[in-house]
Protein backbone atom coordinates (compact mmCIF):
# COMPACT_ATOMS: atom_id res chain seq x y z
CA UNK A 1 0.00 0.00 0.00
CA UNK A 2 1.45 3.15 -1.02
CA UNK A 3 1.10 6.82 0.67
CA UNK A 4 -1.34 7.83 -2.02
CA UNK A 5 -3.51 4.84 -1.01
CA UNK A 6 -3.00 5.34 3.00
CA UNK A 7 -3.88 9.36 2.14
CA UNK A 8 -7.01 8.26 0.67
CA UNK A 9 -8.07 5.31 3.57
CA UNK A 10 -7.41 8.29 6.05
CA UNK A 11 -9.07 10.65 4.67
CA UNK A 12 -12.66 8.57 4.13
CA UNK A 13 -11.98 6.91 7.57
CA UNK A 14 -11.70 10.84 9.10
CA UNK A 15 -14.52 11.98 6.81
CA UNK A 16 -16.99 9.52 7.85
CA UNK A 17 -16.02 9.86 11.54
CA UNK A 18 -16.52 13.65 11.40
CA UNK A 19 -19.77 13.34 9.52
CA UNK A 20 -22.94 13.35 11.42
CA UNK A 21 -25.25 11.52 8.71
CA UNK A 22 -27.35 11.68 6.00
CA UNK A 23 -26.53 12.52 2.40
CA UNK A 24 -23.91 15.59 3.76
CA UNK A 25 -22.07 12.80 5.51
CA UNK A 26 -21.39 11.34 1.87
CA UNK A 27 -19.96 14.58 0.56
CA UNK A 28 -18.05 15.37 3.70
CA UNK A 29 -16.60 11.75 3.59
CA UNK A 30 -15.81 12.12 -0.42
CA UNK A 31 -14.36 15.71 -0.21
CA UNK A 32 -11.82 14.67 2.93
CA UNK A 33 -11.09 11.33 0.79
CA UNK A 34 -9.74 13.11 -2.36
CA UNK A 35 -7.88 15.74 -0.28
CA UNK A 36 -6.31 12.50 1.34
CA UNK A 37 -5.72 11.06 -2.01
CA UNK A 38 -3.91 14.60 -3.07
CA UNK A 39 -1.63 14.87 -0.27
CA UNK A 40 -1.07 10.98 -0.68
CA UNK A 41 0.23 11.50 -4.45
CA UNK A 42 2.13 14.78 -3.88
CA UNK A 43 3.99 12.95 -1.15
CA UNK A 44 4.67 10.18 -3.34
CA UNK A 45 5.49 12.87 -6.06
CA UNK A 46 3.35 11.62 -8.43
CA UNK A 47 2.00 15.32 -8.25
CA UNK A 48 3.40 18.65 -8.71
CA UNK A 49 1.66 21.20 -7.32
CA UNK A 50 3.52 24.37 -9.03
CA UNK A 51 2.42 23.01 -12.26
CA UNK A 52 -1.15 23.06 -11.15
CA UNK A 53 -1.19 26.30 -10.10
CA UNK A 54 0.81 27.07 -13.14
CA UNK A 55 4.41 27.26 -11.49
CA UNK A 56 6.20 24.99 -13.11
CA UNK A 57 10.06 23.70 -11.85
CA UNK A 58 11.40 24.98 -14.96
CA UNK A 59 11.26 29.09 -14.04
Amino acid sequence: MNTSQIGLLAGLVLGAAGALGGFSAVIISLAVGVLGLVIGRVLDGELDLGELLGRGRDK
